[in-house]
């Protein structure tokens, strides 16, 4: 409180402070270390005593300043004199007045607290009070709190926050200059809490640490205590004999030594030396042993003598493949070219930089139709060890390079991880899915694979969790897609694709019952000659339960088939004889019948035309409808259809508007509004192979001529009336025969392509050339309905 003694407003000298604040209540010593604070001493010990202790901040002197009394003078060790004051109170400073000496004498006006003070302010006195009792307990000055519970005034306890070493010369400068009771203490109050945090969190962290090193010193003592044990009884001591493990596994390896690989064994060697500097209470043991394990289970000399025998391949390839002759043709012309390298000595002959394997295959085709299994025959008749690699989905190209080792949880790539596995550093590497990699902010895995397939690369491979070079020259790489269009091109750029279309009906009969049915008899546990299943009953399944290019569903089917047997003989164990399923007995296994071939119905009023086209799961039959109705002249196009089948749809009607004389189409038709839709709108469609369809469609609803039922076509169709080529004849041609259509319109430039279609399948249907837009009403119309 303020001395009774001073007036309102007072003359008094001024002593600067530049590194301490004094505030209300304070008693402190100040050193006088130049002329300007001595002269200040003595012109108070002539003014009774009092004198303006100002901080500077900044070459600034603060708005306020503390009035205090002098309680004497001394000297402090090394003779530096200094003086004993107390704060009385805050003071507004004036302007500079005349005084005597050489001191700077100002005018003040002392300023003092309310002695009323509101609710908030008790409240945050009483919150104060308690967050600094905190503080001092959690420092071991117990006492503090109690001469802290003796103060009452609530500004004289947010003055006591002054004392607190935690808190910055521009903090202490701040709180002097506040002068509101309720904002002095929140903001002393704020600052407390941010200390009591700070202490609080350290203690937890010295605990902690604490805790940790006691557990660590009674781990390793019980680790000395385990070791002796172990050693009294003859056993492994521990650390020393991991090292000699590690080395003589590499020595096991023949990566140690005259011949071995040199990067190797450095890398070995460095690890091996760090492992053994390293505590075995630092993570980065854990993380040694991990690569050393990696490293060493690598195979680095292991290679599988490859046996090229082209007569035993081709075996090996129809003893597990019914059909695709084509693709088992090409696989034998590679594994050809293959052995008369080998025979010739051309494979060490560096070319680009690596040894060059030649072209990389990739098997192209809509699921289910033993892609992935084509590479296992081929792994099997080179005689050589077989792994796979799942790319779909992959968006992170540390799959395929590894991660560094810096990361926690590091690991190799997939190709690593596919090589320790296949235990053979030439191995038959089957890519699955390449068409479906990603790339997003991970990393690009797609150009990560061109580094793992090109034969100009790949003999130099770097792991980035190994950190030493791979020969990838050796192995045989086979990648697989559904869709050729979605692999990224550069990729592509490496791949020698080999089309995998599909299989007719006779071959899915083959080879569900060559390889399907015993394989599906062992997985419900049923045994040769408990169950039989008729060709027919088969046929039925094929064409009634399942409609694709592959046979994954059909399996699925023979799949419930048996499992309906299983419960029959499972139940009635004295049931006589085989069970024999035959065609009328496929529905009581299956239920009811799911596809139906509808062409003819379908087509059986004008306006409706059956097409083909190339989906992801093979080729398919699409039915394009078309109808007009009153209205504004327009087309409306449906069906989820993309961009390219809307031009086509437009092109179509321009085609048969432009042509409506020679088509026999009165000028008032166009007057309408037309409708065509494709069926199945859930699907999104799009593809450059539907303009003659929907040619075709048009023609029909104009003309009131039917499209004939056993009719399908393909191809696309520009302004003139031409017919373009298109792709995907034999996928088409398939699905065409699948459905019960015999006869097939195709674009004169693609009758060549008919060599790829099975011969059996050419010899049932009737293929028709088109090369104008009259070629293929020629063959697809009907004569005009009756009215």
């Amino acid at each position: 409180m303020v001395d009774l003694s001073l007036s309102t407003e007072t003359t008094l000298p001024l002593l600067p402070l530049s590194s301490g604040v004094v505030l209300p209540g304070m008693s402190v010593t100040i050193g006088l270390e130049t002329p300007e604070a001595r002269a200040a001493a003595d012109a108070a010990e002539s003014a009774g005593g009092q004198l303006l202790l100002v901080p500077k901040v900044a070459a600034r002197y603060a708005a306020v300043g503390t009035v205090s009394q002098l309680e004497g003078r001394r000297r402090l060790r090394g003779g530096l004199e200094a003086l004993v004051v107390t704060g009385l109170a805050r003071a507004r400073i004036g302007t500079g007045v005349p005084g005597t000496g050489s001191a700077l004498w100002v005018s003040a006006e002392p300023i003092a607290d309310p002695e009323a003070a509101s609710e908030r302010v008790e409240e945050l006195a009483r919150e104060y009070r308690a967050v600094v009792e905190n503080i001092v307990d959690q420092r071991g000055a117990g006492e503090l709190a109690a001469m802290l519970r003796a103060i009452t005034d609530p500004g004289a306890l947010a003055d006591t926050a002054g004392w607190s070493p935690d808190l910055s010369f521009e903090q202490k400068v701040e709180l002097l200059e506040t002068i509101d009771v309720e904002t002095r203490l929140e903001r002393a109050l704020s600052w407390m809490r941010d200390v009591l945090a700070d202490l609080s969190l350290r203690e937890r962290i010295r605990k902690d640490v604490a805790e940790g090193m006691e557990r660590s010193q009674r781990e390793f003592l019980l680790r000395q205590q385990l070791d002796a044990i172990r050693r009294e009884l003859g056993e492994d001591p521990g650390e020393g004999d991991t090292l000699d493990d590690y080395r003589s596994r590499a020595r096991q390896a023949g990566l140690t030594g005259d011949g071995a690989p040199e990067e190797v064994a450095k890398a070995i060697e460095r690890e091996i030396n760090k492992l053994e500097r390293t505590s075995e209470q630092s993570p980065e043991h854990g993380w040694i042993r991990t690569y050393l394990d990696t490293v060493l289970e690598l195979p680095w000399n292991v290679r599988t003598e490859e046996h090229l025998d082209i007569d035993a391949a081709r075996a090996t390839l129809d003893s597990d493949h019914n059909g695709l002759e084509d693709v088992k043709d090409r696989i034998v012309e590679f594994l050809a070219v293959r052995k008369l390298r080998a025979e010739r000595g051309l494979d060490s002959v560096p070319r680009e930089g690596g040894r060059g394997q030649g072209a990389i295959l990739a098997l192209v085709g809509p699921p289910g139709v033993g892609k992935t299994s084509l590479g296992e025959s081929v792994a099997r008749a080179l005689g050589r060890k077989f792994a796979r690699v799942a790319l779909g989905g992959t968006h992170d190209e540390a799959e395929i390079r590894g991660h560094r080792r810096t990361y926690v949880g590091a690991q190799p790539g997939r190709i690593v991880r596919a090589l320790r596995e296949a235990g053979s550093m030439n191995p038959v590497f089957v890519l699955d899915e390449v068409d479906k990699v990603g790339a997003d902010w991970r990393g690009d895995p797609a150009s990560a694979l061109l580094e793992v397939l090109d034969p100009a690369q790949n003999h130099h491979f770097r792991d980035r969790y190994l950190e030493i070079e791979l020969d990838l020259s050796d192995v045989l790489f086979i990648a697989t897609a559904n869709v050729i269009e979605t692999i990224p091109a550069p990729l592509l750029d490496r791949l020698e694709v080999i089309r995998v279309d599909g299989y007719t009906d006779e071959e899915k009969v083959a080879i569900a019952r060559d390889h399907l049915l015993p394989r599906q008899l062992s997985f419900q546990g049923l045994q040769d000659g408990e169950v039989t299943v008729s060709d027919d009953a088969l046929r039925r399944v094929i064409s009634d339960y399942t409609r694709e290019a592959g046979v994954r569903g059909l399996e699925r089917a023979l799949g419930k088939l048996l499992r309906k047997v299983a419960v029959t003989v499972s139940s009635d164990a004295t049931a006589a004889g085989a069970v024999s399923v035959g065609v009328a007995d496929v529905p009581s296994y299956l239920g009811r019948q799911k596809f139906f071939f509808e062409p003819a119905e379908r087509t059986a009023v004008p306006g409706v035309a059956t097409g083909l086209a190339v989906t992801g799961v093979g080729g398919d039959v699409l039915f394009v409808e078309a109808t007009s109705m009153e209205g504004e002249s327009g087309l409306q196009v449906t069906g989820q259809l993309g961009d390219v089948m809307k031009e086509s749809a437009e092109i179509a009607l321009s085609y048969v508007r432009s042509h409506a004389t020679e088509l026999g189409i009165g000028p008032d038709a166009f007057k309408k509004r037309f409708h065509l839709h494709v069926p199945a709108g859930a699907v999104p469609k799009d593809g450059p192979s539907a303009g003659v369809t929907m040619v075709s469609a048009l023609v029909s609803l104009l003309t009131g001529r039917p499209v004939r039922s056993e009719v399908g076509m393909t191809g696309e169709v520009t302004l003139q009336g031409r017919v373009l080529p298109i792709g995907g004849v034999k996928q088409k041609v398939l699905a065409a025969h699948r459905a019960g259509l015999r006869e097939v319109v195709l674009p004169a430039r693609n009758i060549g392509d008919l060599d790829d279609v099975p011969e059996a399948v050419r010899e049932e249907m009737t293929f028709h050339s088109a090369e104008e837009v009259a070629d293929v009403l020629a063959a697809a119309l009907a004569q005009p309905v009756a009215v």
